[in-house]
């Protein structure tokens, strides 16, 4: 979290920061990501940045943070848009084309999550508790399937709403392939949800 003095900043140097930290972090792994070079693009004194932040560490969270809160506002908006109006399945057939169109508007910021894939203790560091907040989702939204009667009540919630977690990450793999976004292919929504909805069981 950052120190009380970076939120004491007026805005545009906050902004500045932030702006500088993308570019490091977006096209440098979190070990190769330089501290120096944020702070010589956001105009700051070395000396300085460690007034705001306890280390690199600290930064990359509070910006994963920002992407995450930024992403969730893309979700929880169709969320509230939708709820009611539509089946459990069509639901979640909208939180997953959020992420879609989360992908596609901000396509600079996605490179930041990507560049954890190959240091998987820092990733669990960063995403834990974020996969936490997912699996609370899934599972409230779960919920509102059982209440509408589209969901086995037998199931269990906490186990399912963790594997649809995991399945919005893996939904990542499909899209960033090579270093490059392929945003094209929306039939793979399509493909989870069919498996979610009808299982590995094959139908009499």
């Amino acid at each position: 979290m950052p120190k009380p003095t970076f939120f004491n900043l007026p805005a545009q140097k906050r902004e500045r920061i932030i702006e500088a930290a993308i570019d490091e972090f977006a096209t440098h792994p979190f070990h190769q990501a330089r501290v120096t070079a944020i702070a010589e693009q956001a105009g700051i004194a070395m000396g300085s940045f460690y007034q705001y932040f306890e280390d690199k560490k600290d930064l990359y969270k509070h910006l994963m943070e920002l992407l995450v809160e930024k992403k969730l506002s893309y979700i929880n908006s169709d969320m509230i848009k939708n709820k009611g109006k539509y089946s459990f399945f069509q639901l979640l057939r909208e939180v997953y084309l959020s992420g879609f169109r989360f992908a596609k508007e901000n396509q600079r910021l996605l490179p930041i999550g990507m560049m954890l894939a190959n240091d998987k203790e820092l990733y669990q560091e960063i995403y834990g508790e974020h996969e936490d907040r997912s699996a609370e989702f899934f599972r409230d939204l779960l919920e509102y399937g059982k209440e509408q009667g589209e969901i086995d009540p037998a199931i269990d919630m906490k186990v399912v709403a963790k594997l649809l977690t995991g399945m919005t990450f893996s939904l990542t793999d499909f899209i960033w392939e090579d270093g490059k976004l392929d945003l094209d292919d929306m039939e793979i929504i399509d493909k989870m949800l069919y498996f979610i909805e009808n299982g590995l069981k094959k139908k009499e």
